[in-house]
């Protein structure tokens, strides 16, 4: 059943509780990218625009301690968000308490509260992460409607967003987290075919439920990154220095004789002997890695196959880099999957958040894809078919009752 989503209510004069994904990355207390905010632009300017109060509430990395406090406060994200705005964002440095009550209480049509990083809470017996009751209900006591457009905390069950959702009559999601819906469930559940899936990254481990998912539901799953080299150790190739890992080889083994030859893997490789962006680096073939080499890159006649690959597709799921792409020297295939997807007709082409999708924005590529997901892990486990519990908290249309 679809979700409800922020036009299916009526927001005027109501006080409404929005969970959004403002962990940025941050450096010396300035905000490195801002891409996270940008993308809530939509859902805050909607709700302002239907003269909503307006309570804006995010987690900023891990509290663990009582000096993370003074690294991870989202003030300079309420800063930035009132310069993207050009309107006055009122900052509460609290998570709770009387001066929070106060300013929302105080609040116009129209106007933006934003209060401090809900994983603050985590020091009070990881309140916030472990979803404790009485927080949950709190914070839905300070409002009249809650909206969910962080699609990067869906798949955890924290009091920010499924503990108000329980506690609160009216949880709907906002624009963001109706797209990641959208996108990433039709495409795997109701794809348009030929549906290609491109899996990249570091590790089998990280991706074993998303592989035996995609299985079943797309016409090919290309492999690159250093998870390749398991797959390759599988085939008994030498694969040298390059990561590996050991304990998944017979499982990568099974995945390749269960996918009929679904899966694709690298032809060629750039082979370095040293992990460094300067290192001097060799083409091989990959049956042809010595022991003293570590794979980095994808080669030119990978590129060529991917791209025969994907030339027909009309359904594309990427996630994943090629290669090193921090290292220019090695980010040829990461760009080169960016190019090739960008200049696909008729497809929709959704890339599933974490590294891949920072280096398709690093590159340039932020306007050519579908879709680019917000969320890492929620994107990987949405990507396995999983039901995510932020989502799963959100009301169904067509529904008269909470969830039912």
């Amino acid at each position: 059943m679809s979700k409800k989503t922020i036009r299916d209510i009526q927001l005027q004069g109501k006080t409404v509780l929005m969970r959004v994904d403002f962990n940025v990355p941050m450096s010396e207390g300035r905000i490195t990218n801002d891409n996270r905010i940008v993308q809530a632009l939509p859902t805050i300017k909607y709700a302002l625009e239907q003269e909503a109060k307006l309570v804006l509430f995010s987690h900023l990395g891990r509290i663990k301690t009582e000096a993370d406090k003074e690294t991870n406060s989202l003030a300079p994200v309420a800063k930035r968000l009132s310069e993207l705005l050009e309107k006055k964002v009122t900052f509460v440095p609290e998570t709770r308490g009387q001066v929070l009550e106060k300013a929302i209480k105080n609040m116009k049509n129209g106007d933006i509260v934003m209060f401090e990083n809900t994983r603050f809470e985590d020091l009070n017996e990881k309140a916030e992460s472990k979803n404790n009751p009485e927080l949950g209900k709190y914070w839905a006591s300070l409002g009249d409607v809650f909206v969910n457009d962080a699609f990067g905390t869906a798949h955890r069950a924290h009091a920010s967003n499924v503990g108000i959702a329980n506690n609160i009559e009216t949880a709907v999601a906002g624009f963001l987290m109706e797209k990641e819906i959208k996108f990433i469930g039709e495409a795997v559940d109701n794809p348009e075919r030929p549906f290609v899936a491109i899996l990249g990254g570091a590790k089998v481990s990280d991706k074993i439920s998303v592989i035996e998912n995609l299985l079943n539901k797309a016409d090919k799953i290309l492999i690159c990154g250093a998870m390749a080299y398991t797959f390759y150790k599988a085939k008994g190739y030498e694969v040298g220095l390059s990561k590996c890992e050991d304990d998944f080889v017979d499982f990568a083994k099974q995945l390749l004789e269960k996918a009929g030859g679904k899966i694709i893997l690298p032809q060629d490789h750039l082979v370095t002997k040293e992990f460094a962006a300067d290192a001097e680096a060799d083409l091989v073939p990959a049956d042809n890695i010595l022991t003293d080499q570590m794979g980095m890159d994808i080669g030119p006649k990978t590129i060529e196959l991917f791209k025969e690959q994907l030339n027909d597709a009309k359904t594309v799921v990427w996630n994943g880099p090629a290669g090193v792409f921090e290292f220019e020297k090695f980010a040829t295939g990461t760009k080169a999957i960016c190019q090739i997807l960008a200049e696909l007709k008729d497809a929709t082409t959704i890339l599933g958040g974490g590294d891949s999708a920072a280096a398709a924005i690093q590159m340039g590529f932020q306007d050519k894809f579908t879709h680019i997901s917000t969320g890492g892990g929620a994107s990987l486990e949405y990507l396995e078919g999983k039901e995510l519990p932020g989502i799963k908290a959100i009301n169904n249309k067509g529904c008269c009752c909470k969830n039912c």
